[in-house]
């Protein structure tokens, strides 16, 4: 499958499966004391997908996501994109606000990122309305007079839901550094923890029991944990090509289940052994 566009639902609807929903994920990262680090959520117990299990900040595209693809005004980087791909990272800046309270978007003119303080203060101002669904983030970006950083986002992976399971989604990755001087934290309702953490670390905390890490997480910070630094994981994401991955249920040897995935899409390997429950 071409990852340059996502699934095609009509087609997968006609197969008798649930339909794959669009969703963006975001990796952010920073350079910590002892090397390349990522923010981390854990996610509230009584969700009903991933519930607590830290994963990565993110969600389904929503209409409003199309409507700011409709006003290049409102971003810059989106030239010549795919609608459904440029609405994936319209949503993933969103998401990446409303998830963590950081916003990858510059004044109006301006070449940086919003700092601080006025990012506090449109949170004063607006967190509230947004939530409560009284005000679209369309007109946030539009009444702040802000411009969405699209430019900032690096496809890092795209991963598929099995055509088996009942909730389906067709999640698109993309790395984004953090700006230095806002701050990353958990919403407190869908997220109930957050950490920034190495990917080799996160994975040795997953094996301690500290933390539960879903399959596409784990090798997705495998993936990850080859770079050392954040400019390295984005000159290796600018350099390998993204390779679609659905993975597919298959019986081992011995008769257990196992998922196999495209051995080239750089997970280091092609057949895993999982824990189904």
């Amino acid at each position: 499958m071409n990852a340059d566009k996502p699934l095609d639902d009509a087609a997968a609807a006609k197969a008798d499966v649930a339909p794959a929903r669009l969703a963006s994920t975001m990796l952010l990262l920073r350079e910590g004391a002892a090397g390349m680090e990522i923010f981390m959520v854990v996610r509230h117990h009584e969700i009903d997908f991933a519930s607590g299990a830290l994963v990565f900040p993110g969600g389904s595209v929503e209409p409003g996501d199309r409507d700011i693809a409709a006003r290049p005004e409102l971003f810059a980087g989106g030239e010549g994109i795919d609608p459904d791909l440029l609405a994936l990272r319209i949503g993933g800046v969103r998401e990446t606000f409303e998830e963590c309270g950081v916003l990858l978007a510059r004044p109006k003119g301006s070449q940086a990122l919003i700092g601080a303080d006025r990012l506090r203060a449109l949170d004063r101002s607006h967190r509230a309305d947004l939530e409560a669904g009284k005000l679209a983030f369309a007109d946030l970006v539009a009444g702040e007079g802000l411009v969405l950083a699209l430019d900032l986002l690096v496809p890092f992976a795209h991963w598929i839901t099995p055509v088996r399971m009942p909730k389906r989604f067709d999640t698109h990755f993309f790395l984004a550094v953090a700006p230095a001087d806002q701050v990353a934290v958990h919403d407190g309702k869908e997220a109930v923890d957050s950490v920034w953490i190495g990917p080799r670390q996160s994975l040795d905390e997953a094996k301690s029991g500290r933390f539960k890490i879903l399959f596409p997480t784990e090798r997705n910070l495998i993936k990850l944990a080859r770079s050392r630094t954040a400019a390295e994981a984005f000159a290796r994401a600018r350099a390998e090509p993204v390779v679609t991955v659905m993975p597919e249920v298959i019986k081992g040897e011995g008769g257990q289940r196992q998922l196999r995935i495209p051995k080239d899409a750089g997970y280091d390997g092609e057949v895993f052994d999982i824990n189904f429950g």
